[in-house]
């Protein structure tokens, strides 16, 4: 007798799972399709959708369309189980939960005339985006129409390819219709990207049409937002886990840590989802949010992966069980940035770093160090620097900041002598940098110092120059026994 094979989760296997599986809390044959999503990976589906699936709970009219803009995959994965995945919350005490606010997802090169139809739907008021910023086609901040796929949609603009032909099609369908224009809500992780994407649609608009990009400049929004919680690649293990513990088979299913935030400029033109009622943080000051996670999430991150990889440490976790570096980040955090990050209305500084530092302690995030490293010329101006010029300005020491950037400097010296390429769009000249190191402080430092690209006007402020090769001269030779020595 041969042994059948488990079963794929759908919507009858909701009514079989074991207790301690977490599913929708709602009736999803009464929701309604409110929203479109461009770009429905792993992230979105483990946060947004998240915050939707709790949303749908109070209003049905939110159910999410999902878009995959280039590959069938999301989509011949999640059809046969009727939209529905499993997302694994990574803690202490992992858990489970399925996760329902998917009706139906598409596959754009396959069904592009369904997608335009959707987003031409009445019933939806608002379209999100998660396509990674390469997704938005822009060079130098602004649309690109030297793009083959924006260049293509300029001549067939009602059979599109990119994002932003999509969405300047489905609001040319719907002021056709005389149907208000939906809210267009970009995810991505790119400074002012809700303006970047009007800029981009209201320029393509243009090229096709004078009244419809004034009628979109006119009635529509891009809000600005921030979104953060690490999300590790889906791998067989999950999978494996998943089918055990539900009893049926996931094709897709997504992981992320526990913690997770949302941040949105309240500015929609077509009403909006109860979003504050299910932990999103509604704010006008996007920007300022940003400010904070970049010097009080990313410089840290960048401290222990740098400072980390020459004390022969492989991930986050592990650097904060390492007690010298997880004090020396917790002081960097507190006393170093916490006075210098201008923190947006209502921001609870203190109570951030508190959970950053409980993300890090995080042993179920097996967060490599060596990935954070990559692109260090392009990560250190934003992290780490304008920090240390505004705490300048105000006359506040900046030791301690400079030997996260030291670090850096030592990372770049041990990867060229030991013949080891950096992944940074840097890499040659930061390569050869390295190579001619001597281990003099003033002769290494001042060689970094010229690359105006990274440091700039920093390069002439003599307290910065003198601390910079104070740190680096602290770290010795860079070995973790110098390194360790240095921290403490």
């Amino acid at each position: 007798m041969t042994e059948q094979a488990p079963k794929r989760l759908d919507t009858e296997a909701l009514h079989h799972l074991p207790a301690n599986i977490q599913r929708p809390a709602y009736d999803r044959a009464a929701t309604r399709i409110g929203i479109v999503h461009l770009g429905v990976g792993a992230f979105h589906r483990a946060h947004q959708a998240v915050y939707i699936d709790d949303v749908l709970a109070l209003d049905p009219g939110w159910a999410i369309s999902g878009v995959s803009l280039n590959s069938r995959d999301v989509r011949d994965a999640l059809a046969p189980q009727d939209g529905l995945y499993t997302l694994a919350l990574l803690g202490e005490t992992p858990r489970l939960r399925v996760i329902g606010a998917l009706r139906e997802v598409l596959a754009a090169r396959d069904e592009g005339v369904r997608v335009l139809d959707r987003l031409a739907d009445a019933d939806v008021r608002l379209v999100t985006l998660t396509i990674t910023e390469k997704g938005y086609c822009l060079s130098a901040g602004e649309l690109d129409f030297a793009h083959p796929d924006i260049a293509h949609d300029v001549l067939y603009p009602t059979t599109p390819v990119s994002a932003i032909g999509y969405l300047v099609e489905g609001l040319r369908r719907r002021k056709e219709q005389r149907l208000p224009p939906f809210t267009v809500l970009s995810c991505d992780n790119l400074p002012d990207n809700g303006g970047k994407l009007r800029r981009a649609v209201v320029a393509f608009a243009q090229r096709l049409d004078h009244d419809l990009a004034c009628w979109i400049a006119e009635n529509g929004a891009f809000p600005r937002s921030m979104v953060d919680s690490i999300t590790p690649a889906t791998d067989d293990a999950l999978r494996a886990r998943v089918a055990s513990e539900l009893g049926f088979v996931d094709a897709w299913p997504v992981q992320r840590e526990a913690y997770t935030q949302w941040v949105v400029e309240d500015a929609f033109c077509n009403g909006r989802p109860p979003l504050e009622r299910v932990g999103v943080a509604m704010s006008n000051d996007i920007a300022g949010y940003d400010r904070a996670k970049l010097r009080l999430l990313n410089a840290p991150h960048s401290a222990l992966a740098y400072l980390g990889s020459l004390m022969d440490i492989e991930t986050v976790a592990q650097a904060m069980a390492t007690p010298a570096l997880a004090c020396f980040v917790e002081r960097l955090m507190r006393e170093a940035i916490v006075p210098n990050v201008a923190a947006p209305q209502g921001f609870d500084a203190p109570r951030y770093v508190e959970a950053i530092l409980e993300r890090f302690r995080n042993p179920a995030i097996q967060h490599r160090l060596s990935q954070i490293a990559w692109d260090g010329s392009q990560k250190i101006p934003v992290r780490l620097l304008g920090t240390i010029g505004d705490a300048l300005a105000a006359g506040r020491p900046i030791d301690v900041l400079c030997l996260p950037v030291a670090g850096w400097l030592q990372f770049v010296r041990r990867q060229a002598r030991n013949g080891v390429a950096l992944v940074d769009p840097m890499n040659d000249v930061l390569s050869q940098i390295g190579r001619r190191t001597t281990g003099d402080a003033t002769h290494d430092v001042d060689a970094f110092l010229a690359l105006d690209a990274v440091f700039g006007s920093l390069a002439g402020d003599g307290r910065f120059v003198t601390a910079l090769r104070g740190a680096y001269a602290a770290l010795g030779d860079g070995s973790p026994e110098a390194v360790s020595a240095a921290l403490a």
